[in-house]
């Protein structure tokens, strides 16, 4: 079976492409971009490219083309689809139809954490010897690939709230009929697609609704917005963490020591301490997230904390790549005020030294202004802030935010001149910040050499 994906090199097409490429179909698509890395991944796992949306590459005449939910009616190819009848789906629904059947699904749920919190749960059950498959959306750093079918009936799948494709507006995870499923927080996001808080609550409750009785809900007993969501109904077991749940994790017991997991009550209650590399109350909050539900699937706590011990982490969540100078600079995927706020606490909790937050508010949500008001707030933990608008936004940044720029020249030269010796510097951004990164870095070593 020949299939054909339009928007094959978003994360998650792309990931969907080598999955089926694994199963054993034949595989090719088109994407506006065709760039590394993502093209060189694809094409070494057997994939043709072809570049634009052009009707012409449909000439190879798939069975079935799988429709990326970047795709949006006017585009020459959806067209020619609709008005030629070719059998379409989309990729959640491609997911659950040809590689999700006869699967243990762990699917992870939330507005924040998604991609840590599913990349320790695949690592985990990895490192007990599950061979699980995954689909994840992000660069694993423990993983030579975000996508494998694996050789045990185990799935870790990163559950996504976004809505599917232009024309199936459920949200994603809906698809993917988990068995053992984390709900890890809950806040408004994606003002594009819902349009209010209560929009968000009722997917999440669809969701609840077909995790079967003999599975598991692992729940953040802290978050009110998903107890709301719980009070809706749930018809399966469930296990909390954090908040009032069984799951904890504990301070150090002395200063400079390692935080502790903790389970209270019912089968293998002990603690266990975290030795591990990562940063921040958040990643903590994960992995405790990823161990109850290991613990689901058979996986022994202690085997679990052990297993993290290893654990390299996921590019892009505060990724330290550059030092010049005596200034680290990181790389963060945080685009929502309360990631921000968490990333800054954690690298706060970790370094002594000036941090500098560089910001650009690139979501639809945050190019909206629906955050605004919240801003201020989400830089608190930064000595300095300064923050890149593209030079539509329809808003003006609270002047106790920070900093605003909307050009990337001036930011770089800005930033730069104001950096120190010791210095932190986090860059937060969901996209490519028109080369902040590399160019900050330039300009530094430029000033300190290489």
């Amino acid at each position: 079976m020949h299939i054909y994906i339009l928007g094959i090199c978003g994360t998650f097409m792309g990931s969907l492409a080598v999955l089926a490429r694994e199963a054993g179909f034949q595989v090719s698509g088109c994407d506006a971009n065709v760039y590394p890395p993502m093209s060189t991944q694809l094409e070494q796992a057997g994939i043709t490219l072809d570049q634009g949306f052009d009707v012409k590459h449909l000439a190879v005449e798939p069975d079935l083309i799988v429709i990326g939910n970047a795709m949006s009616r006017g585009n020459d190819m959806v067209e020619h689809i609709l008005d030629k009848g070719l059998a379409y789906t989309s990729g959640p629904q491609f997911l659950h139809d040809y590689i999700l059947p006869g699967k243990w699904v762990l699917a992870v749920a939330g507005t924040h954490g998604k991609t840590s919190t599913a990349a320790m749960l695949a690592f985990i059950l990895e490192q007990a010897g599950m061979q699980p498959g995954f689909l994840i959306g992000g660069v694993v750093r423990d993983f030579p690939f975000s996508a494998r079918l694996g050789d045990s009936v185990f799935f870790v799948v990163e559950a996504d709230e976004y809505d599917t494709a232009f024309f199936d507006k459920r949200s994603k995870f809906l698809h993917y009929q988990p068995r053992t499923l984390i709900l890890n927080n809950l806040e408004f996001d994606h003002a594009d697609i819902f349009e209010n808080l209560a929009a968000i609550k009722k997917q999440f409750h669809h969701l609840l609704r077909i995790v079967p009785g003999s599975g598991r809900v692992v729940v953040n007993r802290s978050d009110d917005n998903l107890k709301a969501v719980l009070q809706q109904g749930c018809w399966s077991e469930q296990t909390g963490f954090a908040g009032d749940g069984s799951w904890r994790i504990a301070p150090p017991l002395q200063k400079g020591g390692p935080h502790r997991v903790q389970k209270t009550g019912g089968a293998n209650a002990g603690e266990w301490p975290l030795l591990w590399s990562q940063m921040g109350a958040h990643n903590r909050h994960n992995a405790l997230a990823a161990i109850a539900a290991a613990e689901h699937v058979g996986v022994h706590p202690e085997t679990a904390v052990s297993a993290l011990a290893d654990f390299q982490g996921v590019k892009r969540r505060l990724e330290q790549y550059a030092e010049v100078g005596a200034i680290r600079l990181y790389d963060d995927f945080a685009h929502h005020p309360t990631a921000i706020a968490a990333t800054l606490a954690a690298v706060r909790d970790t370094v002594d030294g000036r941090i500098v937050a560089v910001i650009e508010p690139r979501s639809n949500t945050m190019r909206m202004g629906v955050h605004q008001a919240t801003l201020a707030d989400a830089v608190q933990g930064a000595d300095m802030a300064f923050w890149f608008f593209a030079p539509d936004t329809g808003w003006a940044l609270p002047d106790t935010a920070g900093e605003s720029f909307d050009d990337i020249e001036q930011l770089t030269a800005d930033v730069a001149g104001k950096l120190q010796p010791g210095d932190h510097v986090v860059i937060m951004s969901n996209g490519g910040f028109g080369g902040f990164h590399q160019r900050l870095q330039a300009a530094l070593e430029q000033r300190y050499g290489h």
